[in-house]
């Protein structure tokens, strides 16, 4: 079977269009192929800087026959008194085929004729040419080019392009204006170990081709091949290195043929604040640090390590080059340290109004000062103790005071990480520094949280001053738009909340802070509070189905356009984890089974009546004197000996409780509905009716301690 190589050839392109364009080739090419009834054994992508490729194995000469039922006219339009009519025969002609290939067969809309038509499969390379520019005109990226007088639009220039199909040509021009590039099976090796072009043979050669032209075409292995040296040399060096993924992947894109540069630099450089060392080495020169052998804290040796696209035996003046460099910004940084360190950390909060947060919104220390009055709300909630609170208090003014420094102006990927160190060397109380640099945890997923109390509710206020002042400026997230990463804020929010069980009622809070945001800015306060409640249920949604909650019980704790579950949820975050939690652990032990039956059935019936959803004691709603059968009376005597059990269950979120009391009446509830003694529940008589509707609405109200269970899905 045809073996297929595209190889586009380009200017060197920016490592994260390649990372894009190799991510967007891996899927839209399959699916390419599939729309039109082709399938590779494999297909498998390759891309460097200086080229894109796919080498598709195992594809049919041609794509299979297909039958293809084409309608045409209406009946009434295509036969009158039995004969074709002009409409009939053209359409007849139009296929190709003789009268008597024509049917007729109901539709929606009426009798029509058809026709079985047999489509021959096109050969493979026919269908390969057309869909060639789409794979490559389609990619998309950011600041994509014009190059030459032609309305083509790339990453970079495309300068070759080779086309086998097994070992023979497949013709195809890429025009851009009066440029025309025509394939051919000439690439082009490394630009500098191998500068002549490169002759392919056939598709299959492409990698071994290739190589020995000095480029490694698949990301794959060299990212193995960079992983394992940049490793050897460390050791070799005495030490060891972290493999950053994002660094790794950037570095991987941006060379043909790695190979390892060791670099040194003065020792005295060492006195600078580890991050500040490793963030100039990986942020901004690409170089992997090297770090001491079994010491407690991070240490840094003064070396690093560089992955070169040059000739390898030239490594000793491309090194020289690279310790020029980072010698240079290692000064600049040792320069805005120990200006920063002549001014106490408190100092640069005036600097903060000269800073915008958002246009409308003002500066950041009109922020800090929202930040610091939503933190005393959280601790006031929680009913911390007076000193917990005030080091709250001065973590949260002092949170955005580094971003005025002259490091974090240098390098913003330092916020936080600064502010500790500026805060400790102030004199800061220890929990108030680590809480500057914790308050930005998590930045995303898989990151930490932040281990003191004080980080967390400074960092808790910090969202959720930025939640509800962009809300209440209309810039609601939409579809993937979300340039304030207000999804993630509340994301956070909640995780934090759930990964220390922190009792705060979010409820309140949004209510409280959307107050204030509407009272300043003549806001609607109820509709801004409603767009932040909606927004979290999304949130907290999506994030118990990423714990393996199963769908339907994420409804049943959430409760569908139920007021009473939505304020529920928002006043207890751990109350809502917790039923969630729980309700999949007793349907995967098939607990949930003993009692859905009754309590389901009870749900449905009870929705006839008008028991407020609240009410669990039976005294005071439930009339003895209209019992007709025992049935009524033994439900209602399991229904008061529940109410003890349900109440703690609340009060604890000790559910096993109710689930032992809903098991327990379960039993009654059936005999109620079918047992020797069951009754009509919607009896002729208007009391009796709402009477027993009161008594299954006692039993779904106990149940909705836990959940709606008329949301619950049946097990099959």
């Amino acid at each position: 079977m045809p073996a297929f190589l595209l190889e586009v050839g380009t200017e060197e392109l920016p490592a994260s269009f390649l990372s894009d364009a190799l991510v967007q080739w891996q899927g839209r090419i399959p699916q390419s192929l599939e729309a039109n009834s082709l399938k590779g054994e494999s297909v498998q992508v390759y891309g460097t800087p200086r080229r894109l490729a796919v080498v598709i194995k195992g594809l049919p000469s041609q794509q299979a026959d297909r039958e293809e039922e084409i309608k045409g006219p209406p009946a009434q339009a295509a036969f009158k008194d039995g004969q074709p009519t002009a409409a009939a025969i053209g359409f007849a002609k139009k296929q190709g085929v003789e009268m008597d290939a024509l049917f007729l067969r109901p539709t929606d809309k009426g009798e029509f004729v058809f026709v079985q038509k047999r489509i021959p499969g096109r050969p493979v390379a026919e269908i390969l040419t057309e869909l060639i520019p789409q794979w490559i005109w389609g990619l998309e990226g950011k600041r994509l080019m014009r190059w030459g007088n032609g309305d083509a639009r790339f990453s970079r220039p495309i300068r070759w392009l080779v086309a086998l199909l097994d070992d023979t040509v497949l013709p195809l021009e890429l025009v851009n204006g009066s440029k025309t590039i025509q394939s051919d099976r000439i690439s082009q090796g490394h630009r500098v170990l191998h500068p002549d072009p490169v002759t392919i043979a056939q598709a299959t050669d492409y990698i071994t081709a290739l190589k020995s032209a000095y480029v490694t075409v698949d990301p794959e292995e060299r990212a193995n091949i960079i992983k394992e040296q940049v490793k050897a040399v460390a050791e070799k060096l005495g030490g060891y290195t972290v493999i950053y993924p994002d660094l790794l992947e950037e570095v991987t894109n941006l060379v043909e043929y790695p190979s390892t540069v060791v670099g040194k630099f003065e020792p005295e450089f060492l006195e600078l604040p580890t991050e500040v060392i490793t963030e100039v080495m990986v942020t901004h020169q690409r170089y992997f640090p090297v770090f001491k052998p079994d010491s407690s804290e991070q240490e840094l040796l003064p070396n690093f390590i560089t992955i070169s696209n040059a000739d390898p035996q030239k490594s000793d003046i491309v090194a020289v080059g690279n310790e020029r460099v980072i010698r240079a910004r290692l000064a600049d940084g040792r320069f805005f340290y120990e200006a920063d360190l002549t001014k106490p950390i408190d100092s640069f909060l005036p600097q903060l109004e000269k800073v915008t947060f958002q246009e409308e919104l003002g500066s950041v220390r009109a922020k800090v000062d929202r930040v610091v009055k939503i933190a005393e709300r959280i601790s006031t909630q929680l009913e911390l103790a007076e000193n917990q609170s005030q080091k709250i208090q001065r973590a949260a003014l002092l949170c955005k005071a580094d971003l005025v420094t002259q490091m974090v102006y240098e390098f913003p990927e330092l916020q936080g990480i600064m502010g500790e160190k500026y805060a400790l060397a102030s004199g800061e109380d220890a929990e108030v520094a680590k809480a500057i640099y914790q308050h930005y945890l998590p930045t995303g997923a898989g990151d930490n949280f932040p281990e003191t109390l004080t980080g967390q509710i400074v960092g808790l206020a910090d969202r959720l001053d930025t939640l509800v002042s962009i809300f209440g400026l209309g810039l609601i997230p939409s579809g993937s738009s979300d340039p304030f990463a207000l999804r993630r804020a509340a994301n956070a929010v909640v995780k934090i909340t759930w990964f220390y069980n922190l009792p705060i009622n979010l409820d309140d809070l949004l209510a409280q802070i959307s107050t204030d945001f509407a009272a300043k800015y003549q806001k609607d306060q109820a509709s801004l509070t409603a767009a932040l409640q909606e927004f979290f249920l999304q949130r907290i949604r999506t994030l118990l189905q990423e714990e393996k909650i199963d769908y339907d019980l994420v409804n049943a704790v959430l409760g569908e356009n139920d007021p009473e579950y939505t304020e529920r949820a928002l006043k207890d975050l751990l109350d809502v984890r917790d039923r969630a939690l729980y309700l999949q652990q007793i349907r995967n032990d098939s607990t949930l089974d003993n009692i859905y039956e009754t309590v389901n059935r009870s749900t449905r019936l009870a929705a006839q009546g008008d028991l407020d959803t609240k009410q669990l004691e039976p005294t005071t709603v439930v009339r003895q004197e209209l019992f007709q059968k025992p049935s009524e009376t033994a439900l209602y005597n399991a229904l008061i000996e529940s109410v003890p059990q349900t109440q703690t269950a609340q009060q604890t979120r000790n559910y096993q409780l109710l689930l032992a009391a809903l098991g327990k009446i379960a039993p009654t509830v059936s005999n109620f509905f079918d047992g020797p003694d069951s009754v009509l529940v919607m009896d002729s008589d208007p009391e009796v009716k709402r009477n027993r509707l009161h008594l299954l609405g006692l039993v779904r109200n106990h149940a909705r301690v836990l959940a709606d269970f008329g949301a619950i899905v049946k097990n099959l």
